[in-house]
């Protein structure tokens, strides 16, 4: 059986660096830091109380307001990136078959926002269950899928992957194999999160993952630095249609890049450690090389999952260079989350477009915050620290790893007939 082809042809976002695709990818060029003190909630008890959010986001702008009573910020952010990719992509009932368009969305959470507001009312009620009708709708994480089927009459295939921060990459892959496997013409990717709350910054302060620089807050994702302390929580969506390629040629579709390959892998190790040499990314790697058909050698740019944690920044560094060998000194390497945190389940979305911003317009996005690099990592390698790099990327590689040992790599290319 022979393969189809599948291309991106509409994207969209809103994230700590902006609330759309302009805005997100200037300020990824211009090394930007998306942190800022929480405004949600009292952090006055809380080990961190900083966060990379969302800015100026109004969803009464974007909803009525009984469908905002429907509907947790994740999925809001979920429909709003996804309208942005919709709309950028030219489809609409007249080039779609809506039984031949489906959505695979990511999200490793879903809507924590919802669960701990209505559990909130109900312990400090009167002990009767008072629960909104739409508590549990609102909350399941494979609901921000079914809505955007909804919202644009997609019948096909349509589901929610949840791998904690590879969710979103595992979407694009479930959705990138969709297509060329011939059981669909176009798919909506991507992914969403909203966990700057209470529980989601208190939880992971409890698992001494985030970073406590509270003083030096817009520094403090900090990828290869030796003062990194844990990641910067964020929140946000990215959105990519994904299309057959002989589908979006016949409808004279623009196209921002190709996808060719995608890996996906366990540690088996451990539950929130990855393996110290790096051994499931490694194979993650390999595995979406190979798909791609391509020699490691072909790749120009890797967007590394880069927490700016001490154990996974080491470990990953490792992986790159088991791949690439003596070429992984002529990649460029960026951690697009030194800007804009880290967006746990929708991650993969965003540096899929940081990717794209790489390919279509030749700028390696950087690593920002870098003061003092990291002795324990390897100095010949190109880590865009600090500021982008012009170089011409004819194929992007982006790895996302989740707790659970949880890999996916994702490999676009710079489209050409």
């Amino acid at each position: 059986m022979e393969l189809k082809r599948v291309v991106v042809t509409g994207i969209g976002t809103i994230n700590p660096l902006g609330n759309s695709i302009e805005e997100y990818f200037t300020n990824l060029e211009n090394g930007v830091s998306g942190a800022e003190m929480i405004p949600y909630f009292d952090t006055s008890k809380f080990k961190t109380k900083f966060a990379c959010t969302v800015k100026n986001f109004d969803p009464n702008q974007h909803f009525d307001r009984k469908e905002v009573k429907k509907l947790d910020l994740y999925a809001q952010y979920a429909l709003v990136a996804a309208e942005q990719a919709f709309a950028d992509s030219g489809l609409n009932e007249t080039n779609l078959d809506p039984d031949r368009g489906g959505v695979i969305w990511g999200s490793g959470i879903g809507g924590i926002n919802t669960f701990s507001q209505e559990v909130k009312g109900y312990v400090e009620g009167d002990g009767t269950p008072r629960f909104s009708p739409f508590f549990i709708p609102k909350m399941i994480a494979d609901i921000a899928a079914g809505h955007i089927s909804m919202k644009y009459n997609l019948r096909g295939p349509n589901y929610c992957t949840i791998s904690a921060c590879a969710s979103s990459n595992h979407a694009i892959i479930d959705s990138f194999n969709t297509i060329r496997l011939g059981k669909a013409d176009v798919m909506v990717t991507g992914g969403s999160e909203a966990s700057v709350n209470e529980a989601g910054v208190g939880g992971f302060n409890a698992l001494q993952a985030l970073s406590t620089r509270n003083d030096e807050y817009k520094t403090a994702s900090r990828p290869f630095d030796t003062g990194r302390d844990g990641f910067v929580i964020g929140e946000g969506a990215g959105a990519l249609v994904l299309e057959e390629y002989e589908h979006a040629i016949a409808r004279g579709a623009k196209i921002y890049a190709e996808v060719v390959g995608g890996g996906m892998t366990a540690d088996a190790y451990h539950l929130t450690a990855p393996h110290p040499e790096g051994l499931g990314a490694c194979n993650s790697m390999k595995l979406a090389i190979s798909d791609a058909g391509i020699d490691p050698s072909a790749v120009d740019y890797v967007n590394v999952h880069g927490t700016s944690t001490p154990l996974g920044d080491i470990a990953e560094i490792k992986a790159v260079k088991m791949v690439f060998g003596d070429h992984a000194k002529n990649l460029n390497i960026s951690s697009t989350k030194s800007m804009t945190g880290h967006l746990l389940g929708a991650t993969g979305a965003i540096e899929a477009l940081a990717c794209i911003l790489a390919i279509t317009k030749g700028i390696v996005p950087p690593t920002i915050n870098n003061e003092n690099f990291d002795p324990e990592l390897d100095p010949e390698l190109n880590y865009t620290l600090n500021k982008a790099q012009k170089r011409e990327v004819n194929y992007a590689l982006s790895n996302t790893f989740g707790f659970g040992g949880h890999n996916a790599t994702v490999i676009l290319k710079k489209f050409s007939k």
